[in-house]
């Protein structure tokens, strides 16, 4: 792979990287000269209501409250830094530092001070401490499921693409950025509930500030997936991105539907595993296409939007280095020595302080554990409901209307629980996993039991038809409340 090096196209990088600089800075100073202006009028009417003889009224309150809330909120705070995940040191992962110092060194950057594990499909850089970007430590986020989808070659281009960031100053730049996008909202939330003409100006100054700053945040983008494809190539930023995409669609529910009701149960499941069997199920795999497809011919673009779209950034890639073939690769958490070690800390950094310690349970074991537990609690809560039913009664208990409406939704939920929990007593075993919908089984006999809920309630199975069915497993009598 070649050695990265500078070339005549960097005179204007910088240019561009100065001009942004310019505009960030005209924008926070415009900002600061318009909050000073208005809270120096208000001050100025309230000084000559009081010279005048009206001393204090509505208008002077007014003014004086409305000038104070100002500067106030444009006061910048200091900034709190929380390590995001557990810190990845070089000597527990040497062969992960080995590439990113690689990269660090074809790109000409220095290696980031620190390097932080974090639960999302992505990666970051930033600088924390020092003046607004000055002096401050580089810090880097590896995202676990980002390292688990991309191979290495995509995550050598991925890392480019984030020191790049630091190549055209963007993390210097982001600070101005922040702070006065901070100072902005402050600004509006406190006006909004003293005044509703005082803060329209910074509404209609604020709207604008992120349309620009956002325009700049794509070019940064766009600079840095340029270098990257010149530093790693262009085909795996290309088949990473597209990866990327897709998997942050998924991790999103997988994190919300699957992780989240376990850790809050009091377990740990094994979150990489979980997420590739996520990943693998064929309703998962298919809307992930579907929506990949979806974005490279309809994007939805917004110009408060802080990344181009897939199909641009994948367009601005064309004629550049293709790069290695990705495929047949391993995948990048190949690169972590203790990858399920890392998981422990990681989930400790999500919970509270004082928290219990996660005990660990393997995804096989989550629906006995957790699911059956909640199902149960809910067959409680609606013991009114179920009492005295039996899952041949079960088309009895749907509400006539629409599948789609919450009351439906909602009783189709306890009657699914109700049957599940039916089933486990009588000794059927339960087949849970992310992205898969429950199954019990005994023998050669399968029920999914939120399945025939809702296809009842969608009229696809008929009263009938469940009771026969009822009637051949052998479980038409049994009770749906719980004891």
């Amino acid at each position: 792979m070649p050695e990265y090096a500078p070339s005549p196209s960097h005179v204007a990088e910088f240019d561009s990287m100065r001009g942004r600089v310019t505009v960030a800075l005209l924008l926070t100073i415009g900002f600061y000269g318009l909050a000073l202006g208005i809270a120096g009028g208000l001050l100025s009417i309230a000084w000559l209501f009081w010279v005048n003889g009206h001393h204090v009224n509505r208008v002077t309150a007014f003014c004086v409250i409305g000038a104070g809330i100002i500067l106030w909120s444009i006061v910048p705070r200091p900034e709190r830094f929380e390590p995001p995940g557990p810190a990845l040191e070089p000597a527990s992962n040497p062969r992960l530092f080995k590439e990113l110092n690689d990269v660090a060194s074809r790109v000409g950057e220095p290696m980031p001070h620190e390097v932080y594990l974090v639960p999302d499909v992505n990666a970051g850089v930033r600088q924390r401490g020092g003046l607004m970007g000055a002096r401050g430590r580089r810090v880097m986020l590896l995202g676990l499921p980002l390292l688990q989808v991309l191979t290495i070659s995509e995550m050598r281009a991925v890392i480019a693409h984030e020191f790049g960031h630091y190549h055209g100053g963007d993390t210097k730049l982001a600070p101005w950025i922040y702070k006065t996008r901070e100072a902005i909202i402050r600004t509006v939330r406190q006006l909004s509930g003293s005044s509703s003409v005082l803060h329209l100006p910074f509404v209609w100054y604020g709207q604008m500030f992120l349309r620009v700053t956002q325009a700049i945040s794509r070019r940064q983008e766009f600079a840095a997936d340029a270098l990257a494809a010149r530093t790693v190539g262009a085909r795996p930023l290309t088949t990473g991105l597209r990866t990327i995409f897709g998997a942050a669609l998924a991790y999103d529910g997988y994190w919300r539907n699957e992780v989240v009701p376990v850790l809050s149960a009091g377990f740990l499941p094994p979150l990489a595993d979980g997420f590739a069997q996520f990943l693998r199920e064929p309703r998962v795999a298919d809307a992930i296409n579907e929506a990949t497809q979806e974005e490279m011919t309809k994007p939805k673009m917004d110009p408060y939007d802080s990344h181009p779209s897939l199909p641009d950034r994948i367009k601005a890639l064309e004629g550049l280095p293709p790069g290695p073939e990705p495929a047949s690769e391993l995948p990048a958490l190949s690169l972590l020595e203790n990858a399920p070690g890392a998981e422990a800390p990681l989930a400790a950094s999500l919970l509270k302080p004082g928290t219990p310690a996660l005990r660990p349970v393997a995804w096989p074991d989550v629906g006995i554990e957790v699911q059956v537990p909640y199902w149960e609690a809910r067959v409680r809560r609606e013991a009114q409901l179920l009492a005295g039913q039996t899952v041949a009664n079960i088309p009895r208990l749907m509400l006539p209307g629409d599948w789609a409406a919450d009351a439906q939704r909602t009783r189709a939920v306890t009657i699914g629980a109700a049957l599940a929990v039916a089933l486990v007593g009588s000794g059927w075993t339960l087949e849970s996993l992310p992205g898969a919908a429950p199954v019990l089984h005994r023998g050669g006999d399968s029920v999914e039991p939120f399945g025939v809920v809702e296809e009842l309630a969608r009229g696809k199975l008929t009263d009938q038809g469940w009771q026969e069915r009822a009637g051949t497993l052998g479980i038409a009598n049994l009770r749906l409340s719980v004891t």
